[in-house]
């Protein structure tokens, strides 16, 4: 699995900026500019204040026109008359109402306790006034602006608010979430918004592109499967461990299918609110069939598709299995319509429900392992194609040191190797580069400035040495490709880095050998120091898995017979051990017995092989770092006429799956047998 970097003649991916909503800007200025408008005109015909004992002179004076009473404000108007405005009575107060007319009333204003009592007031005063110089007055309810405003406003803002929100929620935008929870949060990908992944993007992957390509090709030409009455299968579920490239691959449909494709998460059918998940299903299918023909990708499909009844209280509803019941429907239901492919992707199909697995359903299981030694080759070639390569890197090396990785790792591997490059300050990435990328991702970082006792590394060095020689000398072990004593990580002092065959049957003479090597360091230590120390610790863990697999899985011990206790449909809730106390005390004592075996014989063989031990170890103190070639040099080539698979994928004699069979014949013994569990532990990498 790769993923071609060269993003040349591509357009950058760049975040979308946030579209600002100018108008609301502009609407919202425009009110506040109208507000300060209305009240600056208001204020530039305002009438000018007073006092009541002024307004009783104006009186007394003969310059009153008219007085009108606002009983509601406790507040008088007094307009003057022409004539004492034009003796320029009032010149001083008239001039600073600015453009307005001097004669347009009211003119002046003041504050009243209460309009009862200024009545009574004002007809006393005007009862002493001449008939011709009395003022009449009216009396009038209203209301300005200020109050209006204090009236009005706040439920005008909250319309306008409500308006906004409005506004908002049927743009899709923040705050609408609340009214589209129901909706699928798919992503579309059709001709406007299209993937650029293809399968060229693809290396090491060749079975399974095979596979998903019929579905590609029958959406593409339908008529040359329709013909021979053949059917497109409705669903195909990519199994395989994290990194593998089951999403890559989808990418990859999804650009070479030329149809729509939605593409979406498990998880995101999840929400705390009871159906919403269904719902999302349902919304999501009708999308799907308004577009038809079209693919959905559900990646992480255990997220609602783990078996039903597991860890439910009894009567509860549980909205994990509506929301999977729902998809069981959609998928293959009573009016399930064709058109719809459905692929998912996990790296849990043991927990999946029985009835999503069905036929109908997921049609196909596509596995998706590890890639071997080609496809790490072919994979490493994607994956160097944009890095400045110097012309030493060859990618056949490169897949024979890293084995076990996926294809993320590969592409961690070769992403690291520039930084370090880059680090260095170099003008092309070297192999060097590539080593320190393979123990940083292995390893971990490692430690420059740890302090380890010269003791200590002298029992690392010889641990490792135990390790090369035996699996030198042991006609059924995979010898070292690779052996460090940097310590890295966290508590990692060393490692012991393997290729194994490609092979699916083992021999117990080929377990038994890779025992012994594995027990080569804590024999190692014994025979020199004559003592051991806790750096075995995850050779003792692997050991003591390959021996009860020996005894309770494969049937390969005399005493027990050929008995499996092997369940590979076990239940997660089962605590019950299958056999009886007695046969579990025979079980402990014959693993203790091929243990012991074991070690016994890895000692004799190190004893014999004392002063290549010596060799190898005191190389390591000197280089630290030794490969395979340099135990060729060192102690001479294996006592055994077949190559090993390092040296023979290095010849180019492993390039097909016809080689390496033949290789494994070669190698082992092919006795046909029925398919077998995989084996408890995994030998490519040994920390110490």
């Amino acid at each position: 699995m790769a993923e071609n970097s060269n993003n040349n003649g591509k357009k950058k991916l760049l975040p979308k900026t946030p579209q600002r909503p100018g108008y609301q800007i502009w609407l919202i200025a425009g009110l506040l500019l109208l507000i300060l408008g209305v009240t600056y005109f208001n204020k530039s015909t305002a009438t000018l204040d007073t006092t009541q004992s002024r307004f009783e002179k104006m009186l007394r004076s003969g310059d009153v026109k008219e007085i009108v009473i606002i009983p509601n404000q406790n507040a008088v108007e007094v307009t003057l008359k022409r004539e004492a405005i034009d003796n320029q009575k009032y010149k001083e107060d008239l001039d600073r109402r600015g453009l307005f007319s001097q004669y347009d009333g009211p003119h002046y204003r003041f504050q009243i306790i209460k309009a009862e009592d200024f009545k009574k007031d004002l007809g006393e005063i005007q009862a002493k006034l001449p008939e011709e110089e009395r003022a009449p007055y009216r009396v009038e309810n209203r209301n300005d602006l200020t109050s209006f405003l204090v009236n009005w406003g706040i439920l005008i803002l909250m319309f306008f608010g409500l308006w906004l929100l409005m506004r908002r929620v049927t743009a899709g935008g923040p705050g609408g979430q609340i009214f589209n929870i129901g909706k699928s949060k798919a992503a579309l990908f059709d001709a406007e918004n299209k993937v650029k992944i293809t399968f060229n993007d693809v290396a090491g992957l060749d079975e399974a592109k095979e596979e998903i390509k019929e579905i590609v090709d029958f959406l593409k030409y339908p008529t040359k499967f329709t013909n021979l009455g053949g059917k497109i299968p409705k669903g195909a579920l990519l199994v395989g461990s994290p990194g593998t490239g089951k999403t890559l691959l989808a990418k990859a449909v999804a650009g070479e299918a030329g149809v729509p494709f939605f593409s979406l998460s498990g998880s995101d059918f999840v929400e705390m609110f009871v159906g919403v998940g269904a719902a999302r299903v349902r919304d999501l299918f009708k999308q799907a069939k308004e577009k038809a023909p079209c693919i959905i990708f559900i990646d992480e499909v255990d997220a609602i598709g783990r078996s039903r009844g597991r860890g439910s209280m009894p009567g509860a509803n549980d909205e994990r299995e509506n929301t999977l019941n729902s998809l069981l429907v959609e998928m293959d239901g009573f009016s399930t319509d064709s058109g719809v492919i459905i692929l998912a992707a996990t790296n849990r199909p043991d927990v999946l429900d029985s009835a999503l697995l069905r036929p109908g359903r997921f049609d196909r299981q596509i596995s998706i392992d590890k890639p071997d030694l080609n496809g790490r080759e072919a994979i490493f070639k994607v994956h160097l194609k944009p890095l400045k390569l110097n012309p030493e890197v060859e990618p056949k090396k490169l897949a024979a040191q890293t084995p076990g990785f996926a294809g993320a790792e590969i592409a961690n591997v070769c992403n690291e190797a520039a930084l370090i490059a880059a680090r260095r300050s170099k003008q092309a990435v070297d192999m060097q580069d590539f080593q320190d990328a393979i123990d940083r991702v292995i390893g971990g970082l490692e430690k420059k400035n740890k302090l380890i006792m010269p003791e200590e590394k002298r029992i690392v060095a010889y641990h490792e040495a135990g390790h090369a020689v035996a699996g030198w000398f042991l006609e059924h072990a995979d010898p070292l490709v690779k052996v460090s004593i940097v310590p890295r990580g966290v508590a990692a002092l060393g490692y012991a880095q393997y290729l194994p065959r490609e092979q699916f049957l083992y021999t117990y003479e080929q377990l038994f050998d890779e025992m012994c090597m594995t027990l080569g360091g804590r024999a190692a230590e014994d025979i020199v120091f004559g003592r051991v120390s806790t750096g075995a610790l995850s050779d003792l863990e692997r050991i003591t898995k390959v021996a009860y697999g020996i005894v309770t899985v494969y049937g390969m011990n005399d005493k027990i017979g050929n008995v499996s206790f092997y369940d590979s449909k076990q239940s997660e809730y089962n605590f019950t051990k299958p056999y009886s106390e007695a046969t579990a005390k025979t079980i402990d004592d014959e693993v203790r017995g091929i243990i012991d075996q074991a070690y016994e014989h890895t000692k004799q063989l190190l004893t014999g092989k004392r002063r290549e031990l010596e060799i190898i170890a005191q190389e390591l103190l000197k280089k630290e770092i030794i490969f395979q070639t340099d135990l060729e040099r060192l102690i001479g080539k294996r006592p055994f006429s077949h190559q090993t698979t390092y040296e023979a994928h290095m010849n180019g004699r492993i390039t097909n799956g016809k080689d390496t069979e033949q290789l494994a014949r070669e190698n082992a013994e092919n006795i046909p047998a029925p398919a077998m569990p995989p084996l408890p532990t995994d030998q490519s990498n040994m920390p110490v």
